[in-house]
């Protein structure tokens, strides 16, 4: 027994200083040597411990972390919340309604709009009536507004809450906001688009801001830092400063960070002029898109909202177009739940996703909040070939979309408030650095509630091909398909088909511990 019990406390103890040899390689040791140097030494020994080099795309060593505190590539998998801890209920809530007075004052002394000039009598109306749904221009409640929800989000996120404990701060800015700060009418669609979308790009700023900073760094390097998050996550920005984080320096990580990848596209946006050409004449603008790819789908772990995300933003102007906007289209979906299998070769994910859409077309706009199921799979096909496709479907709780060719019934609101479903799929052959091709298709079936009785059918394809020039640059093509196909109870039916081609070089920033070449 005396043996057995030597034997089980020498297994226990070299297990703990396994554990402990995970933990050291964020900590900095005074007398070995500067900052500046223990930091590589941080960076090349996680190079070394979670990195894969007999190529493939996953690490080969992530058995020798802790997963209960770090990912596979030896990240945090939460802030720690030793110096992020959660700060008292009265902070966060103090600074959404700061955020709401600092509107309400731009509104009134700055702009001089006519909603800014509240009163209590116009409290005291807003509070006994029945709320409408509005009819602000489009990209403002399908853009602006869940923008102004991530303000009241991250009031509480960057203050030591999770995703779920700042969910009711962006509602609760978004009541106060709707029966306070305007002379309006509160508004059903902002009271639920502002608060569920702004939680989720709220979330997703406030972990880009994270896989900026670093509160190791010192100079230069800590000022851009600094600037960089605080250009991405204002309110974080200003919380870091208000909490002293700006000048704080640590000897360890103390955020959790995922692996990111950046995709840059600049070129040549083409638009047909006629409608079902394929290639016809037609107008070049310029564009200029950026892709960011947030977290490993295929590693396994207990995944947290927005664990997993992707967001896309394609901008293009210019050859005097008065429909399409400079915003083509903002696109982007995030993790809720999941859990990862492996079948053979074949690496899965499946889980619950929020997803948001806008696009403004010369076809259609179409703004929407959406929940669904999507599954992602993986194939290898070779050491460096692999098969990637996701597939989602789900349901659109809320969705604005445009009439285009014609006003609303009311003639104050050109777009129409729907729900309805939605299925996208996303497929892609990535041939290592050299090549891919990829293939994407969405269709959204929307039903109308407010505004023209009817219902909408709208189709999106994107097949895309690009070839490796040198480096991580690459030359792309990439042809957009639109229809829409509007049954109006009242009106004669509308169709329209349209499309677009996009020549462009690719920037493709990988991050060296998501590797496959996915995008």
């Amino acid at each position: 027994m005396k043996y057995t019990f030597t034997v089980l406390f020498c297994l226990w103890a070299s297990a703990l200083l396994n554990a402990q040899a995970i933990t050291a390689p964020d900590s900095i040791k005074a007398g070995r040597g500067s900052r500046e140097q223990q930091l590589q030494q941080i960076k090349e020994r996680k190079a070394r411990l979670f990195t894969d080099s007999l190529g493939g795309t996953e690490p080969t060593n992530s058995f020798l972390l802790d997963t209960t505190l770090f990912n596979k590539y030896g990240d945090l998998l939460n802030d720690d919340p030793e110096y992020n801890k959660r700060q008292p209920l009265w902070k966060p809530a103090a600074q959404v309604v700061g955020v709401n007075l600092a509107f309400m004052g731009f509104n009134r002394y700055i702009a001089k709009a006519d909603y800014g000039y509240v009163s209590t009598s116009s409290w005291r109306r807003n509070l006994r009536s029945t709320p409408e749904w509005d009819t602000d221009e489009f990209g403002i409640n399908f853009i602006g507004h869940p923008y102004q929800g991530t303000l009241y989000f991250n009031a509480a996120r960057s203050q030591g809450y999770n995703y779920w404990q700042s969910l009711p701060f962006a509602v609760g800015g978004s009541l106060s906001w709707e029966y306070f700060g305007e002379n309006t009418l509160p508004s059903f669609n902002d009271m639920i688009y502002t608060p569920i979308n702004g939680a989720a790009l709220g979330e997703v700023l406030y972990r880009l801001s994270s896989n900026i900073l670093d509160d190791r760094t010192r100079g230069r390097e800590r000022v851009l830092r600094e600037v960089a998050a605080g250009l991405v996550n204002p309110v974080r920005g200003l919380n870091r400063l208000l909490q002293g984080k700006t000048f704080q320096v640590t000897n360890k990580e103390v955020y959790e960070k995922e692996p990111l990848n950046i995709t840059l596209f600049a070129g040549v946006h083409r638009l047909n002029d006629e409608q079902d050409d394929v290639f016809g004449t037609g107008r070049n603008k310029a564009m200029l898109n950026v892709q960011l790819d947030y977290g490993n789908p295929f590693e396994l772990q207990r995944r947290k909202p927005f664990d997993l995300f992707r967001l896309r933003v394609e901008l293009s102007k210019g050859a005097n177009d008065t429909l399409g906007g400079t915003i083509n289209n903002i696109t982007g979906y995030g993790i809720l739940f999941g859990k990862n299998a492996q079948v053979g070769k074949l690496s899965m994910l499946t889980g619950l996703f929020q997803y948001y859409d806008y696009w403004n077309t010369r076809n259609f706009e179409l703004g929407a909040l959406g929940f669904g199921g999507g599954l992602f799979t993986r194939l290898p096909l070779s050491k460096q070939i692999n098969l990637y496709n996701n597939l989602h479907l789900g349901v659109i709780p809320l969705a604005g979309n445009g009439t285009r060719f014609g006003p609303d019934e009311n003639g104050l609101r050109n777009y129409v408030y729907t729900t309805g479903l939605h299925a996208k799929l996303e497929s892609t052959l990535s041939l290592g650095k050299y090549a891919s091709a990829a293939f994407v298709y969405y269709h959204y079936w929307l039903h109308t509630f407010e505004g023209l009785e009817g219902s909408n059918s709208v189709g999106i394809v994107r097949p895309r091909v690009t070839v490796r020039l040198f480096k991580n640059v690459s030359l792309g093509y990439e042809h957009f398909g639109y229809t829409t196909n509007r049954r109006l109870k009242a009106y004669p039916n509308q169709r329209a088909v349209i499309t677009d081609q996009k020549i462009f070089l690719q920037l493709f920033l990988e991050d060296s511990q998501r590797r496959g070449r996915y995008n």
